[in-house]
């Protein structure tokens, strides 16, 4: 299979949690989705270390899970928009 340019891993991942997860989940699981695979076959790396570095760059979101971890789009994420909209509201300025 024939590519003109890569794509970055930063797209590579944000394109798989989309078109891998099936409703009603937001998620993909790394393992059982066949993610980890499809990123080693196209990048040659540990998908693990970028994804890592990615959800510490706040672009994806990881939670652990049995073998293995979910991967979500930051708002996409169980729990996490409401508790970041929490700690907005209590750290913000005052009226």
């Amino acid at each position: 299979m024939a590519r003109k340019k890569k794509i970055s891993e930063y797209d590579f991942v944000g394109k798989a949690i989309k078109k891998l997860r099936k409703p009603p989940y937001k998620g993909i699981h790394s393992v059982y989705s066949g993610f980890n695979q499809a990123f080693k076959d196209y990048f040659g790396t540990n998908p693990v270390e970028t994804t890592q570095r990615l959800a510490e760059e706040g672009k994806i979101t990881i939670r652990p899970i049995r073998g293995g971890v979910m991967l979500y789009l930051p708002e996409d994420a169980p729990g996490q928009t409401d508790s970041k909209r929490v700690l907005e509201s209590i750290l913000g300025e005052d009226e």
